[in-house]
């Protein structure tokens, strides 16, 4: 019998994927999970080929603005809320047993999904990255997000709770964010993207001598990558971090070979 057959007791779990925010970061998200998964093969020992990838599922719905959203707390404001828990229920539907969220901003409802949902594991994008950061004995880092992640925290709390220094851009710098993220990514403007993210990474670097950044936002990867006005720069992609703890989940019941 395969190793990976239905019936099989070794079989990766199904997984789920919340996409959709934006469509690119969602789609780019199911190829770094194949990238995770192939890697964790490797690890555990078992022969790379496409029957022993997990069944996973990408929900590529249209969610509400979450910076927005955050920002307009009013009786019937549309929120994402809904939507995310609709999404989350047809994953459940269709066997999957763990969830990542492929937006680092709608980590800002994830305990709403993960109470609504107990039987199933929704992982925590913020808390990953965290704990990875605390895993290389992290002192200080630079964070590149939305307007929506800087107020509600999502990472300075995390940091600080695992005793990690949090770097944020001015509110200027966190504009020029926004421009990279709405006129650049999400338009199709990649060269924008890309002036208005190394922008302000530089400034971070200069400002408070940080020599790692976040990109604690979906879009910003997929303009960012590392380059010669970086140098001195290491730049984290969560969605790598959450991709890979995903894969870890599929396969956590296989243990290595030998």
């Amino acid at each position: 019998m395969s190793l990976v057959s239905a019936s099989h007791p070794h079989a990766p779990q199904v997984v789920g994927i919340l996409g959709g925010m934006g469509p690119a970061a969602g789609a780019d998200f199911v190829r770094l999970f194949v990238q995770a998964c192939t890697d964790r093969m490797e690890v555990l020992g078992i022969p790379v080929h496409d029957q022993a990838y997990p069944e996973h599922w990408l929900a590529q719905v249209p969610i509400p603005d979450r910076t927005a959203a955050l920002n307009d707390t009013r009786p019937g404001a549309h929120q994402p809320a809904d939507p995310l828990l609709q999404a989350t229920g047809r994953l459940a539907a269709l066997g999957a047993r763990v969830v990542a969220i492929a937006c680092n901003t709608a980590h800002a409802w994830h305990g709403i999904l993960q109470q609504r949902f107990p039987q199933m594991v929704v992982l925590h994008g913020v808390q990953e990255v965290v704990a990875e950061l605390a895993a290389r004995n992290a002192q200080g880092v630079g964070l590149l997000a939305t307007r929506g992640a800087y107020d509600a925290g999502l990472y300075q709390r995390e940091l600080e709770r695992a005793h990690i220094a949090c770097f944020v851009p001015d509110d200027h710098e966190r504009e020029q964010l926004m421009q990279g993220i709405y006129d650049g990514v999400k338009a199709g403007n990649y060269p924008l993207a890309r002036q208005r993210f190394e922008a302000v990474s530089i400034a971070l670097q200069e400002r408070y001598g940080v020599s790692t950044l976040i990109m604690g936002c979906t879009e910003i990867p997929l303009a960012l990558a590392e380059h010669p006005r970086l140098e001195g720069l290491s730049l984290v992609n969560p969605s790598v971090v959450l991709a890979s703890a995903l894969a870890r989940h599929a396969y956590w019941h296989i243990h290595p070979a030998g």
